[in-house]
């Protein structure tokens, strides 16, 4: 399908409103950090209606695009390094690669003002989600490393004719989705509180002190002379990409089911969910019973730390835990039995777990390639439902929807948001082979729990009612 072409209208840099002392010196980065170098940038986005009262307001656009800027600026003060570029040191003998953020030799994060000749309906009622949408994001197809010559933060505002999408990609060597969403959540914060009074006053402030492993840092050299010795930039097979809604009744059943047929009360309803997700997708790619397959999921190493890291620690701190059995295996039992064996690797990710990591990450340290870190036969549950991502307003009400960008698309990446009506609900972004999705929409057990988003299509009645 031929969509229109999104235009860029103006960008410019945002610097913090004013520089701290700390944002002087260097940002050191730790091994979650620099893991994490060739990997692509976190791309996430909120699609909001213009309100009613943008139809008479020939300046609404100029107003939003002015109150971004300033509430940016002043949220750049406390998240200080998203303002940076990344900068190496590095030597041929030994072989010495050092990685930082100079906070301080930089033009800032951008920002960009855009638009596309297409309406809210436009992006939400294909059944996929429609190309043009990669389009609504900075940095298309960068990985972190590029961080030396792009922004680390980048943010786009693109007018639709009856809506505003505000995506932001942000380089995932400096944070992960939880500092991504805490950014998110303070930018919100602070352009809400009307911004002037809120430059000392946000209910989250980042925690930016480095967390190292006890000996190491702040300095950690990387084993090369030259970035081509680690950076593999990846490049997404043809997929679909589809949004799939589970109501909180719907959750709820299958939380009990895995349950009851566990006898057991410890199975979350995302565990639940993310069983299902794994059994449906390998019942419809047809594997050999001896194939192998995970069902993997990010998982927050923060409070798994001895002692806990505070959930405002502001980096990387993530691991990867997965569920694995045979494809035989997991179609011959049932969905508890599937539940059960992501419980169990959910519950053994400790702290002796990460710290196992990371030793073995120091003594040989390693670069994550996307085409090595997950395979063709697993299914990779990303993000988190947890995370506020309906409570970023920006003067416009609550969000319609959430959408992603390019960056880290793949058979079988299933990608979690919080439903947009609450309750437990939580919408999948599921990405899969055309024929694959094919198989999947065809499967009964799979449709009768997912549900086209019944919410989103109550939002849209309204909006086009009000046109």
């Amino acid at each position: 399908m031929n969509y229109p072409t999104v235009r860029q209208i103006s960008e410019c840099f945002i610097k913090p409103q004013y520089a701290s002392q700390d944002s002087k010196l260097p940002y050191y980065l730790t091994p979650w950090d620099l893991a994490m170098l060739s990997a692509q940038y976190i791309q996430k986005g909120l699609l909001f209606a213009k309100p009613p009262e943008a139809k008479h307001d020939e300046d609404f656009m100029a107003d939003l695009l002015e109150g971004l800027k300033e509430s940016l600026s002043l949220a750049l003060v406390h998240f200080y390094p998203l303002a940076g570029r990344l900068a190496t040191v590095k030597s041929e003998n030994p072989a010495s690669y050092w990685v930082f953020v100079d906070c301080d030799n930089s033009p800032g994060a951008k920002l960009i003002y855009a638009a596309l000749d297409m309406t809210i309906n436009d992006i939400l009622s294909p059944v996929d989600v429609p190309l043009v949408v990669q389009s609504f994001f900075d940095h298309h197809k960068a990985v972190n490393h590029d961080g030396h010559t792009l922004s680390l933060l980048s943010i786009q505002v693109t007018e639709l004719l009856d809506g505003v999408f505000i995506g932001c990609s942000m380089n995932h060597a400096i944070g992960d989705g939880t500092s991504y969403w805490n950014f998110f959540n303070m930018w919100s914060e602070i352009f809400q509180k009307k911004r002037g009074d809120s430059v000392n006053a946000i209910s989250r402030p980042p925690v930016l002190e480095r967390w190292f492993p006890p000996g190491h840092g702040p300095i950690i050299n990387l084993p090369f002379t030259h970035h081509d010795q680690f950076i593999c930039r990846f490049e997404s097979p043809k997929l679909r990409e589809r949004m799939f809604h589970f109501t909180s009744e719907s959750m709820a059943k299958l939380k009990a089911k895995a349950n009851a047929e566990c006898n057991t009360t410890k199975i979350s309803s995302f565990q639940a969910l993310s069983a299902f997700v794994w059994r449906a997708i390998t019942r419809v790619r047809g594997l050999p019973p001896d194939q192998t397959t995970s069902c993997r999921l990010a998982t927050n190493c923060r409070p798994r730390l001895n002692p806990p890291l505070s959930q405002e620690y502001f980096g990387n701190s993530i691991g990867l835990t997965k569920g694995i059995a045979t494809a035989g295996e997991l179609l011959e039992h049932d969905l508890g039995w599937a539940a059960w064996q992501v419980h169990e690797a959910v519950v053994s990710f400790t702290h002796k777990t990460v710290e196992s990591w990371l030793d073995s990450w120091l003594e040989s340290p390693e670069i994550y390639q996307l085409e090595k870190t997950f395979d063709p036969f697993s299914v990779m549950m990303g993000s988190s439902p947890r995370f506020n991502k309906y409570g970023n307003e920006f003067g416009m009400g609550k969000a319609l929807a959430l959408r992603s960008g390019y960056a880290h698309k793949f058979s079988g990446k299933v990608t979690s948001y919080p439903g947009p009506e609450g309750g437990g609900s939580i919408d999948l972004e599921v990405c899969l082979p055309p024929d694959t999705m094919s198989a999947l929409e065809s499967d009964k057990d799979f449709m009768e729990a997912a549900s086209t988003t019944t919410y989103l299509s109550s939002q849209l009645d309204t909006i086009l009612l009000n046109e």
